[in-house]
């Protein structure tokens, strides 16, 4: 607010901060699931001992965070506590660099590439033969596409997402996605067309499953290190790049 001492803004920050943290340690008390109903304001305001406008305004920031959902003439609701916000922040963070400046994507394909490359020898070890028929099945895809010089993002989207599947961790293809969807906004947003070269992404992403259909830890590693080489040698000299 203008002309407010900064003490004064300090310490509402604070009482906003603080009250946000009650009402998330509220949800984890009564073991809240997302989509169940919380107190109302008026309830809030006194088991928080606080003003209607602080319930309000605590209950805003944690929305904008995913992690209540506020139902106008409904309610507010326990949020699905998504990533979402993660991925608005880093598509900000990366956009807000010089626009020839290549280095914020390449952090945020170093990160995958980090991810990726050490969750693949899991992967080798526990994928099953269903698992593997299936990723084949998206890379015939690909390759049909790739034939006919037509770019496949989604298919590329969605051969990462069943790569994992198999670790039965649900935080690894969300957190994976979330860098997927900023790599695509930052390319839209600077108009770098998709991959110019989709027969090539399709044998990157060949490779990668005829390693593991082989069980061969290295050979899966070393096909997923040549994909990420290869997006980042794209993103780095031109424009696009697959996933």
């Amino acid at each position: 607010m203008p002309g407010q001492p900064r003490n004064s803004r300090t310490s509402e920050e604070s009482r906003n901060s603080r009250i946000q943290r009650q009402v998330m340690q509220l949800i984890i008390d009564r073991r809240l699931q997302a989509g169940a109903l919380l107190p109302t304001e008026a309830e809030l305001m006194e088991d928080l001992g606080v003003s209607r406008n602080s319930v309000r305004e605590a209950l805003k920031a944690l929305q904008a965070l995913d992690i209540v959902e506020i139902r106008h003439g409904y309610g507010t609701y326990v949020g699905q506590a998504s990533l979402t916000p993660l991925i608005d922040g880093l598509t900000f963070r990366t956009l807000a660099r010089h626009d020839h400046d290549t280095g914020a994507l390449a952090e945020i394909l170093q990160v995958r590439e980090v991810l990726e490359e050490g969750l693949i020898r899991r992967v080798a070890a526990t994928v099953s033969e269903g698992e593997l028929d299936r990723l084949d099945a998206v890379v015939s895809r690909m390759e049909a596409a790739g034939r006919s010089g037509r770019p496949f993002p989604e298919l590329d989207r969605e051969f990462h997402e069943l790569l994992y599947a198999c670790l039965g961790n649900d935080l690894v293809p969300q957190l994976l996605a979330a860098f997927w969807t900023v790599f695509r906004r930052v390319n839209g947003a600077r108009g770098r067309p998709d991959d110019p070269s989709p027969e090539v992404t399709a044998r990157w992403h060949r490779d990668i499953v005829t390693a593991l259909r082989a069980r061969d830890v290295e050979g899966a590693q070393r096909a997923m290190a040549v994909h990420f080489r290869g997006i980042s040698e794209r993103a780095g000299r031109e424009p696009g790049g697959g996933g």
